[in-house]
C-alpha cells in the first residue's frame, strides 16, 4: 500500500483567544515556516506579570523544519515573541519581512544582546521558496507602513493570509492595499483565507487615516501652548502627519520616551518618517522656545505607568513638565483592559488644568483595521473555499464568521478554532486535525515560562483581601497547642485582643476535634488544619477571605 503523502498543517499557535501574541505556524511534510510571533501585554488578572508569550514548545520540537520566520508587519503583537523564540531556537532561521519591519526587529533584538539572524527583505511582489513551501507577498493598509499578506501554495493546495488590514483608498504613504494581486490569486484559487478580525463587531468601513490629519493641524493651530501627542511609537503614518500640522503651524518637535526615540530614528534613517533636521529638538532645549512653539511626540497612549505621559502627568519626567494651559492629544484607542490606566493618566491631566483631546471629542485616531464592509469585501475579492478567522478575541471571531455566511461561504467551510487547534488540507480539501501543545508563557522579570497560575492566583488573592500569619507553638510532649498568635497584612478587619483570642479558641477547638501525628515529621496535617479553622472564623466574622499562611512551631 502506498504511504500516505502528509498534509498541510495549519497550526494556530496564539492570537485566537485575544488581541496580541500572534504566531501561526503552516507545515507541509518536511517543511515548516512561521508566521509571525508576537506577545500580549498582561492585564489585571496576571499581577506582576511582564509580558505573555505564545507557548511555541510544537515549533521547537520541530525546528529542523523550520525553514523561515515571516513577519507580516511591526506592531510588538506580532514581532515582540521573537526575541525569546530566537534564543530558544538552535536552528539561526531566516526573518523574512519589509525594510521597517526588519529595522524595528533589529532595534528590538539590540535591546536583548542577540545577534540578528539573517534578515531577508521582502515587499509586494516578492516571491520565495522554503523548501516545498511557496510563498508570495502582497502589499496591506494598515496604522503601519511595510504591512504584508502572503499567499501560500503547496502540493496539497493553498492559503492567504491577509496579516492586519484595512481597505484605506487613501493612505499617508500612497501604498494602497495591491487589489490586482488578491484579484490574481483568487483566480489562481485560494483553498483557504486567513482573515483578520480585529473589527468585525463595527459596522461600515474604517475612516482613512487620512482624516485624522486635519484634525490634528486644526487642534495643535488653536492649541494656546505646548502640545503633547501621545500615540503608538510603530504607528510612523500618525507621527507623519503630527509632524506635518507640526511644522505647518510653525512648531519645533520632540520626542521623548524610549520606544519613540528608537522608532523615530529607525524610520528616518529608513525614509519612512521624513522630518527636516532643523524641526527636531532634543528635550533638554526646550526652555529657551516659547510654549505656542513645541509639540511633544511621547509614548503613554495606553496609560503605561512608565511611559512619557505618565511620567509627565505625575511630574515625574526629569526634562518635561506639563502645565496649565497646554493641550494634550491622546491619539489612540486604549487596548482592552487598558482603559482604567488611561482614565487615570487622564485624570491626573485634568488636575494639572491642561486640555485633553481624545477620540471621543474630536478625530484624533482612527483605527488601523477594516470594519465590516472591508472583512466582507475580502471574502469577495478572495473567492476563498473555505475560511478561518483570526486575529480576535472569540466574539470577534464569530462575528467574522457570520460575516462570511453572509457572504455565501458555506458553514461547514468556516472553521473557528481555538490555540492548539489545528487544520489539515489534502488535495484543497480542508479538515480539523489533531490538536497541539499550546498555551502561554508569562515573563515575569527574568523568569520566563515557569510562573505557575498557582502563583497567580495568590497574588490576585493578597491584592483582593491581604494576608494573616497563624503562628502555632506546639508541644511535642504534651501533645497539645500551647500558644496562637496572630499577625496581619492589607486585611479590611482589625485583629484586636478580642479578635485573636477567638481566633485562638477556634484553632484549639479544631485541633482538639482531630487526631494528628505529633512528631517532628508529622506537622504537615496540623499545618492544614490550622489554616482551615482560621480561614472559617475569618470568614463568619468578616466575610472575607484572606491568604493564610500558618507556621506549626515545635517545642
Amino acid at each position: 500500500m502506498a504511504k500516505k503523502t502528509p498534509p498541510l498543517r495549519i497550526i494556530p499557535l496564539g492570537g485566537l483567544d485575544g488581541i496580541g501574541k500572534n504566531m501561526t505556524a503552516i507545515e507541509c511534510g518536511p517543511d515548516m515556516v512561521l508566521i509571525d510571533a508576537g506577545l500580549m501585554f498582561p492585564d489585571d488578572s496576571q499581577p506582576g506579570i511582564d509580558l505573555v508569550l505564545p507557548d511555541y514548545t510544537y515549533v521547537l520540537e520541530n525546528e529542523d523544519k523550520l525553514r523561515g520566520i515571516i513577519v507580516t508587519h511591526g506592531h510588538e503583537d506580532h514581532t515582540g515573541a521573537l526575541p525569546y523564540l530566537l534564543q530558544d531556537l538552535n536552528n539561526k532561521v531566516p526573518i523574512f519581512s519589509s525594510k521597517l519591519t526588519l529595522g524595528f526587529i533589529e532595534g528590538k533584538l539590540a535591546e536583548f544582546r542577540i545577534k540578528a539572524p539573517k534578515f531577508r527583505e521582502v515587499k509586494s511582489g516578492s516571491h520565495i521558496n522554503l523548501g516545498g513551501i511557496s510563498v508570495d507577498f502582497f502589499s496591506m493598509t494598515h496604522s503601519i507602513p511595510g504591512a504584508l499578506g502572503v499567499y501560500i501554495k503547496t502540493t496539497q493546495g493553498t492559503i492567504m493570509h491577509t496579516g492586519d488590514f484595512k481597505l484605506d483608498q487613501t493612505p499617508i504613504d500612497g501604498v494602497t492595499p495591491d487589489y490586482a494581486a488578491i484579484s490574481r490569486f483568487a483566480k489562481q484559487g485560494v483553498d483557504l483565507l486567513l482573515s483578520d478580525s480585529t473589527n468585525a463587531t463595527v459596522p461600515g468601513f474604517t475612516k482613512s487615516e487620512a482624516e485624522v490629519g486635519p484634525t490634528l493641524n486644526d487642534v495643535i493651530k488653536n492649541a494656546p501652548g505646548r502640545v503633547f501627542v501621545a500615540s503608538f511609537s510603530s504607528h510612523i503614518h500618525r507621527l507623519q502627519q503630527i509632524c506635518d500640522a507640526a511644522k505647518r503651524c510653525g512648531r519645533k518637535i520632540v520626542v521623548t520616551g524610549r520606544s519613540m526615540l528608537t522608532n523615530t530614528r529607525v524610520a528616518r534613517e529608513l525614509g519612512y518618517l521624513k522630518i527636516d533636521e532643523q524641526d527636531i529638538i532634543d528635550a533638554y532645549e526646550v526652555n529657551g522656545i516659547p510654549d505656542d512653539r513645541i509639540v511633544v511626540m511621547c509614548t503613554g497612549s495606553q496609560g503605561e505607568p512608565l511611559s512619557a505621559l505618565s511620567r509627565m502627568a505625575n511630574g515625574e519626567h526629569k526634562t518635561l513638565s506639563i502645565h496649565a494651559g497646554d493641550t494634550v492629544i491622546i491619539s489612540a484607542t486604549p487596548v482592552p483592559g487598558n482603559e482604567k490606566a488611561v482614565q487615570q493618566v487622564i485624570n491626573s491631566l485634568a488636575k494639572l488644568e491642561c486640555t485633553v483631546v481624545d477620540k471621543s471629542t474630536k478625530l484624533v485616531h482612527v483605527s488601523g483595521h477594516g470594519s465590516q464592509e472591508e472583512l466582507k469585501l475580502m471574502l469577495t475579492m478572495a473567492k476563498p473555499t473555505y475560511f478561518m478567522p483570526v486575529h480576535g478575541e472569540a466574539v470577534h471571531l464569530r462575528a467574522h464568521a457570520n460575516l462570511a455566511r453572509k457572504v455565501g461561504i458555506a458553514d461547514d467551510h468556516i472553521f473557528l478554532l481555538d490555540n492548539g487547534d489545528t487544520l489539515e488540507m489534502r488535495g484543497g480539501i480542508v479538515r480539523r486535525g489533531p490538536a497541539v501543545e499550546s498555551g502561554v508563557v508569562y515573563v515575569d522579570g527574568l523568569r520566563i515560562g515557569d510562573t505557575d497560575p498557582i502563583v497567580l492566583r495568590d497574588r490576585q488573592k493578597l491584592a483582593n483581601d491581604g494576608m494573616v500569619t497563624v503562628v502555632a507553638t506546639v508541644s511535642l510532649k504534651r501533645k497539645k497547642i500551647d500558644a496562637v498568635e496572630l499577625s496581619s497584612r492589607g486585611v479590611s478587619f482589625n485583629i484586636d485582643e478580642e479578635f485573636s483570642s477567638d481566633a485562638a479558641a477556634a484553632v484549639m477547638k479544631a485541633i482538639e476535634k482531630g487526631k494528628f501525628d505529633y512528631t517532628r515529621n508529622g506537622t504537615g496535617a496540623l499545618n492544614k488544619a490550622v489554616r482551615d479553622s482560621i480561614s472559617n472564623f475569618i470568614w463568619n466574622r468578616t466575610r472575607t477571605r484572606p491568604m493564610i499562611i500558618p507556621v506549626v512551631m515545635e517545642v
